[in-house]
């Protein structure tokens, strides 16, 4: 995963330039009919139910647009909510809180969402060795906040983008000419460049999962699309020789089912890509 620092540059991109589309040259409606030193209340009403996410963000929001709002956060990152509880309270010069209502609710809806549909699958493999795993499948621009928002919901982070570890997939392996010409290839870059990255391949059957051991220095398999029985077989063959993560087309059915097999992960793009937003409001407070 990226660095603290290269997280923090990140959140820092998003907030700017999230505030530059939404404000452009002012937020003239509230310039036109609020006095510039109007002072006001709101608070972050939550008119849904599931995991709250974005709070830490939406602080951060807040200082952006004007350090002189005040806030006080009454529930805090991944907690249950349901539909009348109040999230936070924010108080300051009334232009201000209207400048960043927008940015700051879009994101924790989003957020919300995540974390909600994170914890749902988390708890459906309690009790196993599986950890759930989001995947690349974010929204351009924003897979910082959507991958913070997984971690908010329990789950952990797989690779944050292409440059922070090998990921040997389908294509990688056919354009390249087959496994094990691919995973030479690719120990033959990091040694030229330097670079300490973990080689992950995915394969597509059990003859798939032979090739990739008879290689070294694999971190972890992808089983891709593979069945019950064929994903125990292969966790068996594995052993402790590397990592197992199961991938495609799980869901909230089956996904107990993969957990069970015994593989270290599970990843699924529906955490990010198939979510509803958590319906939330902002409502000045007279």
């Amino acid at each position: 995963m990226i660095t603290q620092e290269q997280f923090d540059s990140e959140v820092k991109s998003i907030i700017a330039n999230a505030i530059r589309e939404d404000v452009g040259d002012g937020d003239h409606s509230s310039l036109a009919c609020i006095p510039e030193n109007a002072r006001g209340k709101a608070k972050i009403l939550v008119k849904d139910k599931g995991i709250i996410g974005g709070v830490n963000f939406a602080k951060k929001v807040f200082a952006y647009v004007d350090k002189n709002l005040k806030l006080d956060v009454r529930i805090e990152d991944g907690s249950e909510v349901t539909y009348g509880d109040v999230v936070m309270y924010v108080e300051g010069p009334s232009q201000s809180i209207l400048k960043a209502e927008r940015t700051v609710l879009n994101s924790m809806q989003r957020m919300s969402a995540i974390a909600t549909k994170t914890r749902m699958f988390v708890d459906l493999v309690e009790g196993t060795k599986t950890q759930i795993l989001d995947t690349r499948k974010t929204t351009p621009g924003i897979r910082v906040l959507e991958k913070w928002a997984v971690k908010i919901g329990g789950g952990e982070n797989h690779r944050f983008a292409l440059y922070d570890m090998i990921m040997l997939k389908d294509n990688h392996i056919d354009f390249a000419g087959g496994i094990t010409k691919a995973i030479d290839m690719s120990k033959e870059y990091l040694q030229a460049t330097g670079k300490n990255l973990q080689i992950m391949v995915e394969a597509r059957d059990l003859t798939e999962v032979e090739e990739i051991l008879n290689n070294q220095g694999v971190y972890r398999i992808l089983l891709d699309n593979f069945d019950y029985e064929d994903t125990r077989r292969a966790v068996e063959l594995i052993g402790d020789k590397c990592l197992t993560e199961s991938s495609g087309n799980i869901n909230e059915t089956t996904i107990r089912h993969y957990a069970e097999c015994g593989v270290n992960y599970i990843s699924c793009g529906a955490l990010t890509h198939s979510v509803h937003n958590m319906d939330l409001s902002l409502k000045a407070i007279k």
